[in-house]
């Protein structure tokens, strides 16, 4: 009784994943794999065939195969309760049952087939020892890295005291140097010019000096908004000693700047609050997510070649005692909407009565930290439509060229399906040296010089401007610079108007608190 391998492959033959028990060339475990796709019939109850020298056993998994290749004096009621196992650690490890999801996973799904089949034999293991097995969570490797970022953390503390010491010795050697007639005004000047780091080799304003630097440094982020001036530089308080922040000489440069005719735009941090994730961490017990993601592809002249809308329903738990529980949800009723469970679900529960529930009810689901915003995915849901009154947002970019400029009126159209959040345009445009003059706007508009890209915003688009335009001018160029266009939004309802209308606990009870998450975004949205 022996299993000489355990593989999982694609319906048409593809060989994904395979692991060998014994001894056996590629040659033979290969020509054994490309022979099942031929052998496999149609139609048949069973799950299993034999050759001269091998057992087939295998089970479908979506669209994929796991086959257990076995020898024919193994015992099939054996390999069949191998193969049982198997195929519930395969979607433990596995996000999406695809090919892209067993080749990330793939040595995951290695290890977890070594902790059941041991030189051909099952181990007597169930699901949750084959995870804790390959967890592997040692002291001592927690201990060592700990050690290893204190040396890291002390490290960088000593360099940061040499760099302050030999900073601090550069300017004493500068101030002795210039002899005992400096004066405390002079110095402090001194000090406001090392501040902004203008290197002693070079002059003028080219690359290699300390101004050069500092264009450049000014031009990689400028950001303008309708009839709202650029704020200039302030100047530092009076007093005396070192001041913190931008310099006096900095300032009248800028301001110099300024006077020219330049852009100049602050250097405004993030605040704390921005430079995190926009979705807080869950602070109910039980918080379950519904997002889709948008795939369309318009035509410029007008149509649409690609509209694919892809729905995850996925659930998390903070307390362990609230996993033993079912999902009862309500979908908007369309018809274009196709819907798909996790193999773990009970599907005649959710077909007959709408509910979401595990095979075996005495199993809870898994639960996370709050930090953890991914979850357990439920319930997946794809439609596609031809339809191009179910576009939410759709653009139409007019370029013309008359004498030595090219005008270009862009104007976007809403559906009154959704209220979208956080609109961006962005617009390729031709190679300039300056941002295009803006004739007329709705929204706002930043300048990307390094890529050469327009982007234009919108904060929200709702009843009261469910249509907008722009207008800008640029040096002459042909109509195809301008394309492909690229739009990114979001919006707090869905196409599949998913709700959930009520958790039940299978212990009895009241039902937990729970809270509901609609999300629509935007993955590859494009005006080609």
């Amino acid at each position: 009784m022996v299993v000489l391998a355990a593989s999982i492959l694609s319906k048409s033959g593809k060989v994904l994943v395979s692991r060998q028990f014994v001894e056996m060339t590629r040659i033979r475990i290969e020509g054994l794999l490309a022979a099942f796709p031929k052998l496999l019939g149609t139609g048949k109850q069973h799950t299993y065939f034999e050759t001269e020298n091998v057992r087939y056993v295998y089970q479908p998994i979506e669209a994929l195969y796991l086959v257990l290749v076995t020898n024919k004096q193994s015992n099939i009621l054996e390999d069949l309760e191998t193969l049982r196992l198997l195929s519930k650690l395969v979607p433990e490890y596995s996000v999406s049952l695809d090919e892209e999801g067993i080749g990330k996973t793939a040595f995951e799904l290695i290890f977890a087939f070594d902790e059941v089949i041991c030189l051909g034999h099952k181990e007597n293991v169930t699901v949750a020892q084959v995870k804790q097995y390959c967890e592997m969570e040692s002291h001592e490797e927690k201990l060592h890295k700990l050690v290893l970022q204190s040396k890291i953390n002390e490290t960088k503390d000593v360099m940061k005291r040499k760099a302050s010491e030999i900073e601090k010795s550069k300017i004493d050697k500068n101030r002795g140097d210039k002899g005992g007639f400096m004066s405390m005004g002079s110095g402090r000047i001194e000090t406001s010019l090392s501040e902004i780091s203008i290197p002693s080799s070079g002059s003028g304003f080219g690359s290699g000096s300390g101004f050069g630097g500092l264009i450049n440094e000014v031009d990689s982020f400028p950001t303008k908004s309708k009839g709202r001036q650029p704020s200039s530089a302030t100047a530092p308080p009076k007093g005396s000693g070192m001041q913190l922040g931008k310099s006096q000489k900095t300032n009248q440069f800028l301001e110099s700047l300024k006077a020219e005719g330049e852009l100049i735009v602050e250097d405004v941090k993030p605040k704390a609050g921005q430079a995190k994730a926009a979705i807080a961490p869950p602070t109910d017990p039980i918080t379950l997510t519904a997002e889709e993601k948008l795939n369309v592809t318009l035509k410029r002249d007008g149509g649409m070649s690609n509209f694919d809308v892809q729905g995850t329903l996925s659930l998390q738990i903070l307390n362990q005692e609230d996993g033993l529980i079912q999902v009862q949800i309500e979908t908007g009723g369309n018809p274009g909407i196709l819907f798909k469970t996790h193999p773990n679900m009970n599907k005649e529960l959710f077909s007959n009565e709408n509910i979401l529930g595990l095979k075996d009810p005495n199993r809870p689901f898994p639960t996370g930290p709050a930090g953890d915003a991914a979850g357990v995915g439920l319930l997946k849901w794809r439609m596609q439509s031809a339809d191009e009154s179910m576009v939410p947002l759709s653009i139409n970019c007019w370029p013309s060229v008359s004498g030595n400029e090219t005008y270009v009126s862009i104007e976007y159209e809403a559906s009154a399906m959704f209220d979208l959040q956080n609109v961006v345009i962005s617009i390729p445009l031709p190679a300039l040296r300056e941002a295009p003059s803006i004739r007329q706007i709705d929204g706002e508009w930043r300048f990307d010089s390094r890529n050469s890209i327009l982007e234009w915003s919108i904060v929200l688009i709702d009843n009261s401007n469910r249509s907008g335009s722009m207008e800008f001018v640029v040096p002459p160029a042909d109509s195809s610079v301008f394309f492909p266009i690229s739009v990114r939004f979001t919006a707090t309802s869905t196409y599949s108007d998913l709700k959930v209308v009520n958790i039940i606990p299978l212990r009895g009870g009241a039902p937990p608190k729970f809270s509901q998450r609609t999300n629509l975004v935007t993955e590859n949205y494009q005006v080609m």
